[in-house]
């Protein structure tokens, strides 16, 4: 094509160029073809917003019912000050609560047919009565050595609390040292002074 002008066109190259901006010289009297922008598609169904909001609620409701489901249930239970329970018993009665206090000395029975173990847990002078309807408790509950017990478990009618799990709380170090010092020995150290 000598003596041919040429002027700077629109590539339509399909492959490596692809999408890049590449220019390809076309005769002058040959005609452009005529520029086409590419309409976005519409959606096909739901809005977007509303496909996430329908998985989000699924995913979250799914975590409800499998804690609730579990173990992790037991995060639920409502943790109460033994004053509270023994003052108003009726307004607690059936639920599932933790209740913390100190045992009482002298107050830990067992029988064996049906395993129980029965003691009171108390704190600013007020009492509760514990039912635990087990064999086996935590080496750490002994009477006699004013411990701290957490029971977990709900208030009967009479008032009296079943519980479901019993937890002494083992004093602290410092505690310790110092009930030693005084002559006492700790209910899981069977090799200290006076044991």
């Amino acid at each position: 094509m000598p003596g041919a002008r040429f002027r700077l066109g629109d590539s339509r190259c399909t492959g490596l160029f692809r999408g890049s901006f590449a220019r390809t010289l076309l005769p002058m009297d040959e005609e452009l073809p005529p520029f086409t922008p590419h309409e976005p598609q519409e959606a096909q169904g739901r809005p977007v917003w509303l496909k996430i909001a329908v998985i989000g609620s699924i995913l979250v409701g799914g975590a409800v019912a499998i804690l609730l489901g579990s173990d992790a249930g037991n995060a639920f239970t409502y943790s109460k000050p033994l004053t509270d329970v023994v003052s108003d018993p009726e307004s607690f009665e059936g639920r599932e609560l933790r209740v913390e206090g100190l045992l009482r000395q002298g107050s830990i029975q067992f029988r064996e047919d049906p395993c129980e173990w029965r003691f009171v847990l108390e704190k600013d002078e007020r009492e509760m009565a514990v039912q635990f309807p087990q064999c086996v408790v935590p080496d750490t509950f002994r009477d006699g050595f004013g411990i701290t017990v957490t029971v977990e478990g709900t208030v009967q009618s009479d008032g009296t609390f079943h519980a479901s799990q019993v937890v002494p709380r083992c004093p602290s170090k410092y505690e310790m040292e110092q009930r030693i010092q005084s002559g006492e020995t700790m209910p899981h150290d069977q090799s200290a002074p006076g044991a």
